[in-house]
């Protein structure tokens, strides 16, 4: 699977635990961030801690003011990082972790969010961490309300059937994760449920089973990976006969919002409940 899109699956496959920060509690705010995970960024960015953020990885696209850099999350350089002279890295998971501790570099490793709690917890984390406990605080209470909002739309009566495709070859996401709880929230009978066997949530399905599946709605989260598209979904052996396609709900989505769990998730959920109501 390509890798880019294997966030949510760290969690599935063993993802590192939250790590305190060393130190008292009356330390100093980090006045020197580097963030290794692009949904840390957000976070960060979101509860006004980014003048403290001195560099982000090169998957960190959004905001588009982040000091984006060759840093890599997936394979990080420890001598790389530590040119930046840090005294605070943000990843999401702890394969450098003990390396940068070693030369005096606090490191706080926040993995692939599980549900919409985890979400809240890492930013009332990182606003904690950085100075910023009022504003992370009030960024969790939004989102909160926006999220029971969106729900309170969804329409009643019986939930369509939907596919959501993390990749090409088929993996998707079931109503376990991340993504299918926000699926189930929207208003969606998740077809990845039926897969068998232990995928920790994320079945590696067949074109044979989604034509048998026949959904009523498709989630596409490759487009920028794999160049997926309604067009080329369509495209695909027995494809075109899906009620989805011949209905016309195949819905794009932007694959940064999929695979991240930070304050986007509302854009997120929002667009699914939107598909929601088409139907």
């Amino acid at each position: 699977m390509h890798r880019l899109r294997s966030l949510f699956l760290v969690a599935a496959l063993g993802a590192a635990t939250v790590t305190t920060l060393p130190g008292t509690a009356n330390a100093a705010a980090p006045s020197k961030i580097v963030s290794l995970s692009p949904t840390a960024t957000e976070m960060l960015f979101a509860i006004g801690a980014g003048k403290q953020v001195i560099a982000v990885d090169d998957q960190s696209s959004f905001p588009e003011r982040a000091p984006r850099t060759d840093l890599s999350g997936f394979e990080p350089n420890v001598e790389a990082i530590a040119g930046y002279d840090p005294d605070l890295v943000v990843a999401s998971d702890g394969q450098v972790r003990k390396q940068l501790e070693d030369l005096g570099i606090d490191v706080l490793v926040l993995p692939a969010a599980g549900k919409l709690a985890d979400s809240y917890a890492q930013i009332r984390k990182l606003g904690k961490v950085t100075g910023h406990t009022k504003a992370a605080d009030q960024l969790v209470r939004e989102m909160k309300a926006d999220i029971a909002d969106l729900v309170e739309g969804v329409p009643d009566g019986k939930d369509p059937s939907a596919y959501y495709e993390v990749d090409d070859t088929y993996f998707s996401a079931d109503s376990s994760t991340f993504i299918g709880r926000l699926l189930k929230l929207g208003g969606f009978a998740n077809i990845a449920d039926a897969a068998k066997g232990d995928s920790g949530g994320y079945p590696q399905l067949s074109s044979e089973f989604i034509v048998d599946r026949d959904p009523d709605t498709v989630f596409l989260a490759d487009g920028k990976c794999c160049a997926q598209s309604p067009q080329t979904f369509a495209q695909r052996p027995g494809f075109a006969e899906l009620t989805a396609v011949q209905d016309g709900n195949v819905v794009a989505l932007d694959e940064d919002v999929a695979q991240r769990w930070g304050p986007r998730v509302v854009a997120l959920l929002r667009q699914i409940v939107k598909q929601r109501a088409k139907q």
